[in-house]
């Protein structure tokens, strides 16, 4: 890189407290270096109070957490799990862990998540043929929730339970109501680029402390009580180490920051973009709050002068900005040719639409005033050379 090349801006980097080395510190002090320990017990308490939940269990990752709710929902070979097909690919990949069978779902304008109407479709077929799903995976989507008002009452109608996919959404609300905190089971993401981070962890969370201690089982090699290393039914090496955990109770204590940042960026943005025709903004429903993980547009061609997403891509990877596409929906995606998708309507598939023309902005929570207009000036270019060969 040379002295000219403006410095790079991420999509979603780490923030950090500054209190992290405090917990850290103590861990290493008192020797809790191995999995589990004190900081694991405090930051499932602390996570489980903050979104108002009977308790939470820490493991590796969202997708463990995930893999973990299939398994104590008893998801097995031949059984089918329906999930949001606009996401990424860990919310899908445990349903294949156990053998069952994904079946994907659209999402609609009003949310960009799961269809409640494509979702009754799904439901209504699967009781036809007498093959139920073993769970409904929810997917919310860069911090905007699903309509659970709908999804949950309709999925409590035909018996299934729900998994909630709030790996991006931690913080976010719906009608009150913490995100992830729905279903039968819920869960988060720590992953470096979320709005807090452990480098790498997830939390299952849920009512049922009873479930959520066999989750804390199975996540340790599935021991069995005895002074020897017995085993009677296989597990996993899911278990969050003390070390994380210790990070993660100092991310926790920003949460509220974090989501303010989050809102301020994305508002920035729309003040930044005002004008730009063809674009618009991810929604966020009535009686939500988003925690706007990440700020995602659409670009409309017919509308733009012939702008796409693609060529504001470009631009901003020119300029050493690092924006992405939004997520190709999982039924597109070649691992799972030939499954099954409920599109939005007869003849509209929404996700895919929304693979054509949306794009994430950079949105970290550290992000400054002169950085976003680093990336607005970007974007407002594309559209002036755009206009001026029209």
């Amino acid at each position: 890189m040379n002295e000219t090349t403006p410095s790079r801006l991420y999509l979603s980097p780490p923030h950090m407290s500054g209190r992290e080395q405090d917990y850290l510190q103590e861990a290493f002090a008192t020797n809790w270096i191995a999995p589990l320990g004190p900081h694991v017990d405090r930051f499932e308490r602390e996570l489980a109070g903050y979104v108002g939940i009977g308790g939470a269990a820490a493991v590796s990752s969202g997708t463990a957490a995930i893999h973990l709710a299939l398994r104590l929902l008893g998801t097995t070979r031949g059984d089918t799990v329906l999930c949001s097909s606009f996401t990424f690919i860990a919310s899908a990949n445990p349903i294949v862990y156990e053998g069952a069978e994904p079946v994907f779902i659209d999402s609609e304008p009003q949310s960009w998540n799961m269809c409640p109407d494509a979702l009754e479709r799904a439901l209504s077929d699967a009781e036809r043929e007498g093959r139920l799903p073993k769970a409904v995976i929810v997917v919310n989507l860069y911090g905007q929730s699903a309509r659970m008002d709908r999804i949950i009452p309709l999925c409590e109608r035909y018996g299934v339970p729900v998994i909630e996919d709030a790996a991006e959404s931690l913080g976010s609300t719906y009608q009150g109501q913490a995100s992830g905190t729905f279903g039968t089971f819920g869960i988060y993401s720590f992953n470096g680029n979320k709005i807090i981070t452990t480098s790498g962890g997830g939390m299952l969370v849920g009512q049922d402390e009873q479930a959520l201690e066999q989750a804390r089982f199975l996540a340790t090699q599935a021991r069995d009580a005895a002074p020897h290393y017995q085993h009677s039914q296989v597990g996993y090496n899911y278990r969050m180490s003390n070390l994380l955990a210790g990070v993660g109770r100092a991310q926790l204590a920003v949460l509220d920051e974090r989501v303010a940042a989050r809102r301020a960026v994305f508002e920035r943005y729309v003040r930044l973009l005002a004008g730009l025709p063809g674009i618009s903004f991810m929604p966020e429903l009535p009686d939500s709050r988003s925690n706007r993980w990440l700020t995602v547009i659409r670009l409309n061609p017919a509308e733009s002068g012939g702008v796409t997403a693609a060529d504001v891509l470009s631009a901003l990877s020119d300029a050493n900005i690092e924006a992405r596409p939004v997520w190709k929906p999982l039924h597109l995606q070649p691992v799972f040719a030939g499954t099954a998708y409920y599109p939005h309507a007869a003849g509209r598939s929404f996700c895919e639409e929304l693979f054509a023309d949306g794009l994430c902005l950079p949105s970290g929570s550290a992000m400054s005033e002169t950085e976003q207009e680093r990336v607005a000036a970007v974007i407002r270019a594309v559209f002036a050379r755009a206009a001026q060969t029209v």
